[in-house]
């Protein structure tokens, strides 16, 4: 069960999405949420601090100004969780990007869930970049919301990318408390024959009865540039709520990449999607 939520508040980016999201979703759980968001510093600031205490002054003075951004976002969650009558806490923080990811994937660690908005690739922002991080730093699921996600979130109906692998295993048990509340499961196979026998969609479907779930298989082909178009079209004809999925790849900060069909689903998302690293 979720009962401890971490959500990133964007400060450059419209927050509308994620506030929506998560609030409701924390509502509907009867959770906590440590809301967090980021006002940051110029990478290059951080160096003024070796040139003594006049420039170090110029540095402190730039993170309390990253401090009153992050302040300003978290107003606006307050405001909408208050109103919502949820329990909340939030976390300002001014920082560089490295350390912020750092600190937030630290966060994330100790909570059932953390909750962030999909990155925008028509912006150049660190809001898009910290996202992806706390996927890859904190090892437990992460939801992304859509920047066009409006309302409250739901998960009635959901599908399971599902291809065998290790991370899509993390990702089906770390979406346990939704697949229990779900009234429809479809397992989505694509090119099934690449799939181990043991780790069948079929053999899912049997795991998921014994845990008392139905769930039923949807197996397509695909080539490989085309299963991130061909999950998305069949999720709009499904009318799914909710994507549960494997993250593939490594930090970007650290000079390390998304896989192909990660990195296309983040780029395109038109639902709200569960990736566990």
């Amino acid at each position: 069960m979720y009962k401890d939520i971490l959500v990133h508040i964007p400060t450059e980016r419209p927050m509308r999405a994620v506030i929506d999201g998560s609030i409701s979703l924390a509502a509907g759980l009867n959770a906590h949420v440590d809301a967090v968001a980021v006002g940051y510093v110029a990478s290059t600031a951080a160096y003024l601090m070796e040139g003594g205490a006049a420039v170090a002054a110029v540095f402190e003075m730039e993170r309390e100004r990253a401090l009153e951004r992050a302040e300003a976002a978290l107003a606006v969650f307050r405001s909408e969780a208050g109103n919502a009558d949820i329990s909340c806490t939030c976390h300002p923080l001014g920082a560089i990007p490295v350390d912020a990811a750092n600190s937030l994937g630290e966060m994330a660690r100790l909570h059932d869930l953390s909750v962030v908005l999909q990155p925008d690739p028509e912006q150049v922002t660190f809001d898009n970049d910290v996202p992806r991080e706390i996927l890859f730093q904190a090892g437990g699921p992460v939801l992304f919301l859509p920047y066009t996600f409006r309302g409250s979130f739901k998960a009635k109906r959901i599908g399971i990318c599902w291809d065998g692998s290790r991370v899509a295993a993390r990702a089906l048990r770390d979406a346990a408390t939704f697949l229990a509340r779900a009234e429809d499961i479809a397992i989505i196979a694509i090119n099934e024959a690449d799939t181990a026998p043991d780790a069948s969609a079929g053999n899912l479907a049997k795991h998921l009865g014994r845990r008392g779930l139905s769930a039923r298989t949807i197996s397509l082909s695909a080539t490989r540039a085309d299963i991130q178009p061909t999950i998305l079209s069949l999720a709009a004809d499904e009318n799914l709520d909710l994507l549960v999925m494997g993250g593939y790849g490594h930090s970007r900060l650290q000079e390390r990449f998304l896989g192909g069909v990660t990195r296309a689903m983040l780029e395109a998302m038109t639902i709200p999607t569960l990736m566990s690293h």
